[in-house]
């Protein structure tokens, strides 16, 4: 049994559809939850008292933390990733949303420095988040810094700051896609508070590979991002990017 169907197992049916209020609720305000808002906006059918209860209980096995001095609560980078396992229904993109993607790169489908900077621009235009693509070869690009500064998580500078920082480091990279080669992974989520980082960011990644190239592409946002709107937009990308450099090396 994996840490997911465990997971799964210790949470009752209510508790599961709870939580996925909760996530819901967090994500559309980024603010902490109170059961009050629950009780009043989701129509859960049980009594203030009890979702008060099942928080508490939630709160217990790391599912939601407290924020602050504020009553309410937000889902943990261990609520998330039940969520993205368990209860996210990705949204796919459309024939015409994958169209206008390969449009936009293809131009630049010759050299792969140019076809990265331009998919790095077209994912962060997108996303509406931080897009960043790397390379085996060292090379780096991203696009977006605005995007996330709009973002209430990220008005901290002392935060801001120590992301930023990580981008001049190219071991943070390289330490990215030897995750992907260890785990096999074809989405990577990294959350910050699981590597006991004080930011509430997250790092959602794909892979490209080709003969000698290896390099990833992904977004990085805030913790309460679309994910069922994110993952399905980098899946796409990397298995454009994938498909261009195969190309070009045949």
């Amino acid at each position: 049994m994996n840490d997911t169907d465990q997971q799964t197992q210790d949470l009752s049916p209510r508790q599961v559809n709870l939580l996925k209020c909760i996530i819901n609720e967090y994500t559309k305000t980024g603010e902490p939850v109170a059961s009050e808002v629950i009780d009043k906006k989701y129509h859960l059918g049980v009594s203030p008292a009890t979702i008060r209860n099942e928080m508490v209980e939630l709160a217990d096995t790391g599912f939601l933390m407290k924020e602050h001095s504020s009553s309410g609560r937000v889902p943990t980078a261990k609520a998330f990733r039940f969520y993205i396992q368990n209860l996210m229904s990705e949204k796919a993109l459309t024939t015409a949303e994958e169209v206008s993607v390969k449009n936009d790169v293809w131009d630049y489908r010759k050299e792969l420095h140019s076809l990265l900077q331009h998919a790095t621009q077209n994912l962060a235009k997108r996303s509406k988040m931080l897009a960043v693509a790397t390379t085996n070869k060292g090379d780096l690009y991203y696009f977006g810094v605005g995007n996330l500064l709009c973002q209430p998580e990220f008005f901290g500078v002392e935060e801001n700051m120590d992301l930023f920082s990580k981008f001049e480091e190219f071991s943070f990279w390289q330490s990215l896609l030897d995750k992907f080669r260890v785990l096999e992974e074809e989405i990577l989520f990294m959350f910050a508070e699981e590597s006991q980082e004080k930011s509430y960011f997250v790092s959602v990644f794909g892979d490209f590979n080709s003969q000698d190239i290896h390099g990833s592409i992904g977004v990085i946002g805030p913790r309460r991002m679309q994910y069922e709107v994110i993952v399905p937009q980098i899946r796409y990308f990397t298995t454009l990017i994938e498909d261009i450099i195969t190309q070009n090396h045949n």
